[in-house]
């Protein structure tokens, strides 16, 4: 008879523990779906553009909505910012094929097709967020990046190849605690990830988790009012990330 209301009273708390862990999990869903307005995609051109004088060098931008500035100025983005540091030194053919929610995937299925016809030579891939976020493997993250990196040196044998990597999903304000302390933790293990692909295949790795992180943490100001996507100070953030990684991958890949 003990026995059987031991039994009981143990099928009970394990009950009301279901049913806690389920509350809590709604409500956190609840919590990241409804903290923060929400910001359209801004149409961009994807014609290609060209400016700056020297010797030509064709620029092709793959990735997500960091990289059509969602939540910024575009052009006051990292983007167009990029492509006028190179125009400094370069005559710059670029263009701009990124999308709004794409993950690694996406770039292989959607982007990639348009990028190889352009035959660029230098290509920035601004993709990890949405891998993070939709807890993407970090296998299926290196399958795809593998995937895009192989079609670009068929392109183009001497492509010069940037890697931005997730940016610090830890310090977004939209997600609540504990869920903003896992996405830290994701980016870390994805980043990771990403960092010994680059290591292999011999591209270039622009830490913007790393360098940027610390300070969206500590300003949650830099983000727009989504409380998710960066707003245009906190895209600026990003721009020495990778101009430095611009000048690297043009002098060693």
């Amino acid at each position: 008879m003990n026995m059987h209301w031991v039994s009981k009273k143990g099928i009970m708390i394990a009950l009301l523990l279901l049913v806690a862990v389920i509350t809590f999990v709604i409500v956190e869903l609840l919590w990241v779906l409804y903290n923060g307005m929400p910001i359209p995609a801004p149409a961009i051109s994807r014609t290609p553009q060209t400016i700056g004088k020297g010797p030509s060098l064709r620029y092709v931008v793959l990735g997500d909505s960091t990289a059509v500035s969602q939540g910024g100025s575009y052009d006051q983005g990292y983007v167009v910012a990029t492509a006028q540091y190179l125009a400094g030194t370069h005559q710059v053919t670029w263009v701009n094929f990124a999308i709004s929610g794409s993950r690694a995937a996406d770039i292989t299925t959607t982007q990639l097709k348009q990028a190889v016809m352009f035959k660029p030579d230098l290509v920035l891939i601004a993709v990890g967020a949405n891998d993070v976020t939709h807890l993407t493997s970090s296998g299926g993250v290196r399958a795809s990046l593998s995937s895009t990196i192989v079609a670009l040196r068929k392109a183009n044998s001497t492509v010069k190849i940037i890697l931005t990597g997730s940016p610090d999903m830890g310090s977004v304000p939209r997600f609540p605690q504990p869920t903003r302390w896992l996405a830290g933790i994701r980016t870390k293990t994805l980043n990771k990830t990403i960092q010994q692909l680059v290591a292999q295949q011999h591209v270039t790795f622009a830490p913007i988790a790393e360098k940027t992180g610390p300070t969206f943490r500590a300003h949650p100001d830099l983000f727009a009012v989504d409380k998710f996507h960066p707003n245009t100070k906190g895209y600026l953030l990003w721009i020495p990330v990778l101009t430095t990684a611009i000048d690297q991958a043009l002098l060693t890949q």
